[in-house]
């Protein structure tokens, strides 16, 4: 599918950086087909440039620090992150010319700290026990150590983040499916997704359901979403949007990235695999109700960033 006119302002002499966003939406052929009269699409962000959904939130706080003067060549990029946004600040970075230091817990996936390493990112690795929470907690002491040295956009507390997905992510797929989306899905990291894509819905088309969903407890495998309950949680999220939540086990979502391949041909990292899992959810329940739907929900990046992951193993 061909991108459409360029997000946020960037024309096509901004280079790569202009084929952010406008990525393609893919309906689900056998996965779910069991639910007639519903059907399932995935926002196929693996198509943005950096690999994920990140590339528009992190071009969205950039260009902010940039526009507002919090960042220029004399300070370098800093935030936490769990593998995505890192990527995304990297690549941009690399293109705008700016430095970039990231705390990232040292249990991600190989190819990430591989592509960061690629970028040229500084990497300050934290403990994996404490997971993104750990690596939010080392960036802000850095930060506060020496404040004059870095542009610091703070991803979940940046309203930045989740205007990205207002101002490109929903309008893209109103139009996408000509506007008979009935239902939206998304599951909860820093919350920008779900968040401006809701927003958004709230305000163009509120009779749209939009439903959160998160891991089903603290310690999960699904690198980049977090358990609200038990983890900081971010400023952006507010927990009056959604119209319900769903809890997905990292089980589950491995499960469903192996059929996602085996099945539709898609090779989707395991935040989408969640996605999926809680689609499914909401399809059953829809389908039980006799309802009829049109689902979206977002496959957050590609199976390239973990294809070093024993799951792939198992049958």
């Amino acid at each position: 599918m061909p991108h459409a006119a360029p997000i946020l302002g960037l024309d096509r002499q901004a280079g790569i950086l202009s084929y952010i966003g406008n990525t393609p939406l893919v309906r689900l052929g056998r996965i779910g087909a069991e639910y007639r009269g519903i059907e399932i699409f995935g926002k196929a962000e693996y198509f943005n440039p950096g690999g994920s959904v990140k590339d528009r939130p992190a071009l969205n706080m950039i260009l902010d620090g940039e526009r507002t003067g919090r960042l220029n060549h004399r300070r370098t990029i800093l935030d936490s992150t769990s593998g995505n946004t890192g990527i995304a600040y990297a690549m941009i970075a690399a293109v705008k010319g700016y430095r970039v230091k990231l705390c990232l817990p040292r249990n991600a996936s190989e190819e990430r700290k591989r592509i960061l390493s690629a970028y040229g990112a500084e990497i300050v690795f934290t403990d994996p026990a404490e997971g993104s929470d750990g690596a939010i907690r080392a960036c802000r002491e850095i930060f506060q150590a020496n404040p004059d040295l870095y542009f610091y956009p703070d991803q979940y507390n940046n309203p930045a983040n989740w205007l990205a997905h207002y101002d490109s992510t929903a309008p893209e797929i109103i139009e996408q499916t000509g506007g008979r989306i009935t239902h939206f899905v998304a599951a909860l990291g820093t919350s920008g997704t779900f968040g401006g894509v809701t927003r958004r819905f709230r305000q163009d088309m509120p009779q749209i359901k939009c439903y959160s969903a998160q891991p089903s407890s603290g310690f999960h495998g699904l690198e980049g979403l977090k358990y609200m309950p038990t983890s900081i949680v971010p400023g952006i999220y507010d927990d009056t949007l959604a119209d319900g939540n769903f809890w997905i086990d990292t089980e589950e979502a491995y499960g469903m990235v192996r059929r996602l391949a085996k099945e539709e041909g898609l090779l989707v990292g395991v935040s989408s695999g969640g996605n999926v899992v809680a689609a499914l959810k909401l399809a059953r329940q829809l389908h039980e109700a006799r309802e009829q739907a049109l689902i979206v929900t977002v496959f957050c990046d590609g199976a390239d960033k973990y294809l070093s992951e024993h799951f792939w193993d198992e049958q």
